[in-house]
Protein backbone atom coordinates (compact mmCIF):
# COMPACT_ATOMS: atom_id res chain seq x y z
CA UNK A 1 0.00 0.00 0.00
CA UNK A 2 1.24 3.26 -0.78
CA UNK A 3 1.98 5.75 2.12
CA UNK A 4 0.32 9.20 1.01
CA UNK A 5 3.51 11.88 1.98
CA UNK A 6 3.44 15.33 2.67
CA UNK A 7 6.08 18.58 3.63
CA UNK A 8 5.11 21.34 5.21
CA UNK A 9 7.20 24.42 4.69
CA UNK A 10 6.72 26.67 7.73
CA UNK A 11 7.75 28.26 10.64
CA UNK A 12 8.29 26.81 14.57
CA UNK A 13 5.52 27.29 17.15
CA UNK A 14 7.44 26.59 20.44
CA UNK A 15 3.77 26.35 22.32
CA UNK A 16 3.06 23.35 20.02
CA UNK A 17 -0.51 24.99 18.58
CA UNK A 18 0.31 26.20 15.59
CA UNK A 19 3.30 26.57 12.44
CA UNK A 20 5.27 22.89 12.09
CA UNK A 21 3.72 21.64 15.35
CA UNK A 22 0.13 21.76 14.20
CA UNK A 23 1.06 20.37 10.54
CA UNK A 24 2.63 17.63 11.69
CA UNK A 25 0.09 16.64 14.20
CA UNK A 26 -2.71 17.10 11.49
CA UNK A 27 -0.62 15.04 8.91
CA UNK A 28 -0.54 12.31 11.67
CA UNK A 29 -3.96 12.17 12.70
CA UNK A 30 -5.47 11.90 9.01
CA UNK A 31 -3.22 9.16 8.07
CA UNK A 32 -0.50 11.21 6.37
CA UNK A 33 3.46 10.70 6.78
CA UNK A 34 4.23 14.04 7.39
CA UNK A 35 7.78 15.79 6.72
CA UNK A 36 9.00 19.63 7.59
CA UNK A 37 11.59 22.24 6.53
CA UNK A 38 11.61 24.93 9.11
CA UNK A 39 11.32 28.81 7.58
CA UNK A 40 11.79 30.00 11.24
CA UNK A 41 11.68 29.49 15.06
CA UNK A 42 9.39 31.73 17.39
CA UNK A 43 8.99 31.52 21.05
CA UNK A 44 5.60 31.39 21.54
CA UNK A 45 2.84 30.97 23.53
CA UNK A 46 -1.05 30.95 23.73
CA UNK A 47 -0.44 34.75 24.53
CA UNK A 48 1.62 36.05 22.10
CA UNK A 49 5.21 35.87 19.60
CA UNK A 50 8.08 36.72 21.56
CA UNK A 51 10.81 35.98 19.42
CA UNK A 52 11.11 35.29 16.05
CA UNK A 53 14.59 33.87 14.11
CA UNK A 54 14.34 33.57 10.41
CA UNK A 55 16.40 30.53 8.78
CA UNK A 56 18.75 31.37 5.94
CA UNK A 57 17.12 30.58 2.96
CA UNK A 58 19.87 28.26 1.75
CA UNK A 59 19.40 26.21 4.70
CA UNK A 60 15.39 26.22 3.87
CA UNK A 61 16.56 24.52 0.47
CA UNK A 62 18.34 22.26 2.11
CA UNK A 63 15.80 20.85 4.27
CA UNK A 64 13.45 20.88 1.00
CA UNK A 65 15.85 19.33 -1.18
CA UNK A 66 16.83 16.83 1.25
CA UNK A 67 13.26 15.02 2.00
CA UNK A 68 12.28 15.24 -1.75
CA UNK A 69 14.85 13.80 -3.22
CA UNK A 70 14.85 11.12 -1.58
CA UNK A 71 12.09 9.87 0.92
CA UNK A 72 9.54 12.61 -2.08
CA UNK A 73 6.05 14.04 -1.61
CA UNK A 74 2.65 13.81 -2.32
CA UNK A 75 1.49 17.28 -1.52
CA UNK A 76 3.18 20.46 0.13
CA UNK A 77 1.72 23.10 1.88
CA UNK A 78 3.87 25.97 2.93
CA UNK A 79 2.59 28.46 5.66
CA UNK A 80 4.83 30.97 7.68
CA UNK A 81 8.01 32.01 5.22
CA UNK A 82 8.68 35.00 7.22
CA UNK A 83 10.65 37.17 4.26
CA UNK A 84 10.71 37.41 0.68
CA UNK A 85 14.55 35.52 0.67
CA UNK A 86 12.68 32.69 1.64
CA UNK A 87 9.61 32.81 -0.33
CA UNK A 88 11.70 33.33 -3.49
CA UNK A 89 13.72 30.54 -2.19
CA UNK A 90 10.77 28.34 -2.15
CA UNK A 91 9.18 29.00 -5.00
CA UNK A 92 12.70 28.26 -7.14
CA UNK A 93 12.67 24.75 -5.48
CA UNK A 94 8.99 24.24 -5.77
CA UNK A 95 9.81 25.06 -9.87
CA UNK A 96 12.80 23.19 -9.77
CA UNK A 97 11.57 19.78 -8.60
CA UNK A 98 8.06 20.23 -9.69
CA UNK A 99 5.64 19.88 -7.05
CA UNK A 100 2.71 20.31 -8.52
CA UNK A 101 0.07 19.83 -5.62
CA UNK A 102 0.85 23.07 -3.26
CA UNK A 103 -1.41 24.59 -0.87
CA UNK A 104 -0.14 28.02 0.25
CA UNK A 105 -1.20 29.13 3.53
CA UNK A 106 -0.03 33.23 3.05
CA UNK A 107 0.68 33.61 6.59
CA UNK A 108 0.78 36.96 7.82
CA UNK A 109 -0.23 37.33 11.32
CA UNK A 110 -0.29 34.76 14.68
CA UNK A 111 -3.65 35.05 16.33
CA UNK A 112 -2.48 37.57 19.49
CA UNK A 113 -1.85 40.04 16.28
CA UNK A 114 1.93 39.96 16.01
CA UNK A 115 3.43 40.06 12.32
CA UNK A 116 4.79 36.53 10.83
CA UNK A 117 5.41 38.21 7.27
CA UNK A 118 7.35 41.04 6.55
CA UNK A 119 5.60 43.93 4.60
CA UNK A 120 8.02 44.18 2.13
CA UNK A 121 7.33 39.86 1.32
CA UNK A 122 4.03 40.07 0.09
CA UNK A 123 4.82 41.30 -2.66
CA UNK A 124 6.92 38.28 -3.21
CA UNK A 125 4.33 35.93 -2.30
CA UNK A 126 1.84 37.50 -4.97
CA UNK A 127 4.65 37.11 -7.83
CA UNK A 128 6.62 34.24 -6.99
CA UNK A 129 4.66 31.75 -5.00
CA UNK A 130 0.59 32.14 -5.83
CA UNK A 131 1.52 31.74 -9.22
CA UNK A 132 2.94 27.91 -8.36
CA UNK A 133 -0.01 27.47 -5.84
CA UNK A 134 -2.87 24.91 -6.34
CA UNK A 135 -4.56 26.01 -3.58
CA UNK A 136 -4.62 29.17 -1.38
CA UNK A 137 -6.42 29.66 2.00
CA UNK A 138 -6.59 33.59 2.78
CA UNK A 139 -8.25 34.65 5.77
CA UNK A 140 -10.24 37.77 5.18
CA UNK A 141 -7.26 39.84 6.73
CA UNK A 142 -4.69 38.49 4.34
CA UNK A 143 -7.18 38.55 1.66
CA UNK A 144 -7.71 42.24 2.25
CA UNK A 145 -3.98 42.35 2.15
CA UNK A 146 -3.41 40.37 -1.21
CA UNK A 147 -6.54 41.91 -2.95
CA UNK A 148 -6.10 45.53 -1.86
CA UNK A 149 -9.67 46.47 -0.38
CA UNK A 150 -11.74 45.71 2.44
CA UNK A 151 -13.51 42.53 2.74
CA UNK A 152 -16.96 43.23 4.52
CA UNK A 153 -19.56 40.67 3.64
CA UNK A 154 -19.87 37.49 0.81
CA UNK A 155 -19.82 39.97 -2.18
CA UNK A 156 -16.78 41.51 -1.00
CA UNK A 157 -15.46 38.00 -0.37
CA UNK A 158 -16.54 36.42 -4.09
CA UNK A 159 -14.30 39.95 -5.05
CA UNK A 160 -11.32 39.12 -3.43
CA UNK A 161 -11.15 35.65 -4.19
CA UNK A 162 -11.36 36.47 -7.61
CA UNK A 163 -8.37 39.11 -7.61
CA UNK A 164 -6.62 36.92 -6.04
CA UNK A 165 -7.76 34.01 -8.38
CA UNK A 166 -5.89 36.14 -10.85
CA UNK A 167 -2.52 35.71 -9.75
CA UNK A 168 -2.16 32.50 -10.91
CA UNK A 169 -3.46 29.86 -7.99
CA UNK A 170 -5.56 27.63 -9.53
CA UNK A 171 -8.23 27.52 -6.28
CA UNK A 172 -8.69 29.71 -3.84
CA UNK A 173 -10.44 29.16 -0.34
CA UNK A 174 -11.77 32.11 1.51
CA UNK A 175 -12.11 31.60 5.07
CA UNK A 176 -15.04 33.81 6.04
CA UNK A 177 -14.99 32.99 9.95
CA UNK A 178 -13.93 36.46 10.83
CA UNK A 179 -17.35 37.79 9.38
CA UNK A 180 -20.16 38.25 11.69
CA UNK A 181 -23.03 35.61 11.61
CA UNK A 182 -22.05 31.42 11.07
CA UNK A 183 -18.72 31.43 9.27
CA UNK A 184 -19.03 30.90 5.47
CA UNK A 185 -16.33 29.75 3.45
CA UNK A 186 -16.27 30.11 -0.28
CA UNK A 187 -13.97 27.91 -3.37
CA UNK A 188 -13.16 29.40 -6.31
CA UNK A 189 -12.24 27.71 -9.17
CA UNK A 190 -12.53 30.75 -11.61
CA UNK A 191 -15.65 28.98 -12.99
CA UNK A 192 -17.93 28.11 -10.10
CA UNK A 193 -18.02 29.40 -6.61
CA UNK A 194 -19.28 26.53 -3.59
CA UNK A 195 -19.86 28.12 -0.41
CA UNK A 196 -19.47 26.14 2.70
CA UNK A 197 -21.20 27.60 5.59
CA UNK A 198 -20.32 26.15 9.53
CA UNK A 199 -22.15 27.03 12.72
CA UNK A 200 -20.22 29.71 14.80
CA UNK A 201 -18.16 27.29 18.39
CA UNK A 202 -17.73 30.24 20.47
CA UNK A 203 -14.12 29.58 21.88
CA UNK A 204 -11.37 31.56 22.56
CA UNK A 205 -9.23 28.25 21.61
CA UNK A 206 -8.61 28.75 17.82
CA UNK A 207 -4.77 28.85 17.98
CA UNK A 208 -3.80 27.03 15.02
CA UNK A 209 -6.91 27.20 13.11
CA UNK A 210 -5.40 28.55 9.88
CA UNK A 211 -2.46 26.07 9.86
CA UNK A 212 -4.51 23.04 10.36
CA UNK A 213 -7.03 23.76 8.05
CA UNK A 214 -4.43 24.34 5.23
CA UNK A 215 -2.70 21.08 6.25
CA UNK A 216 -6.00 19.28 6.30
CA UNK A 217 -6.40 19.74 2.72
CA UNK A 218 -2.72 18.96 1.66
CA UNK A 219 -3.08 15.58 3.77
CA UNK A 220 -6.18 15.36 1.90
CA UNK A 221 -4.92 15.89 -1.64
CA UNK A 222 -1.72 13.30 -0.71
CA UNK A 223 -4.27 10.72 -0.48
CA UNK A 224 -5.42 11.14 -3.50
CA UNK A 225 -8.83 13.44 -3.17
CA UNK A 226 -9.59 15.93 -5.79
CA UNK A 227 -9.61 19.75 -4.05
CA UNK A 228 -13.35 20.05 -3.36
CA UNK A 229 -13.16 16.82 -1.69
CA UNK A 230 -10.28 17.46 0.04
CA UNK A 231 -11.38 21.30 1.04
CA UNK A 232 -14.91 19.46 2.43
CA UNK A 233 -13.13 16.61 4.62
CA UNK A 234 -11.06 19.45 6.19
CA UNK A 235 -14.00 21.46 6.88
CA UNK A 236 -15.08 18.69 8.95
CA UNK A 237 -12.14 17.95 10.55
CA UNK A 238 -10.88 21.72 11.99
CA UNK A 239 -14.55 22.12 12.94
CA UNK A 240 -14.19 18.62 15.32
CA UNK A 241 -10.71 20.12 16.26
CA UNK A 242 -12.40 23.92 17.01
CA UNK A 243 -15.14 22.36 18.98
CA UNK A 244 -12.88 19.97 21.25
CA UNK A 245 -10.15 22.68 21.29
CA UNK A 246 -8.09 22.44 24.63
CA UNK A 247 -8.38 24.82 27.03
CA UNK A 248 -4.42 25.50 27.79
CA UNK A 249 -2.40 28.53 28.29
CA UNK A 250 -3.57 32.07 29.18
CA UNK A 251 -4.96 33.18 25.48
CA UNK A 252 -6.09 31.33 22.59
CA UNK A 253 -5.76 27.33 23.58
CA UNK A 254 -5.08 25.50 20.24
CA UNK A 255 -7.17 23.49 18.48
CA UNK A 256 -7.65 20.02 19.50
CA UNK A 257 -5.24 17.81 16.49
CA UNK A 258 -6.48 14.28 17.54
CA UNK A 259 -9.91 14.80 18.97
CA UNK A 260 -11.37 12.02 16.57
CA UNK A 261 -8.09 9.75 18.09
CA UNK A 262 -9.18 11.21 22.13
CA UNK A 263 -13.01 9.98 21.43
CA UNK A 264 -12.25 6.49 20.28
CA UNK A 265 -10.14 5.73 22.83
CA UNK A 266 -12.23 7.12 25.74
CA UNK A 267 -9.94 10.05 26.54
CA UNK A 268 -11.86 13.27 27.95
CA UNK A 269 -10.14 16.43 29.27
CA UNK A 270 -14.01 17.12 30.88
CA UNK A 271 -14.72 17.05 34.50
Amino acid sequence: MKIPRALTIAGSDSGGGAGIQADLKTFAALGVFGMSALTALTAQNTVGVRAVLEVDPAFVSAQIRAVVEDIGVDAVKTGMLATSAIIRRVAQDVRELGLTTLVVDPVMVAKSGDPLLRSDAVAALVEELLPLALVVTPNLHEAEVLAGFPVKNSEDMEKAARKIKSFGPRFVVLKGGHLKGDPMDLLDDGKQVVRFPTERLHTPNTHGTGCTFASAIAAGLAKGLNVPEAVARAKEYITGAIREALPLGRGHGPVHHFHALYRLAGWSFGP
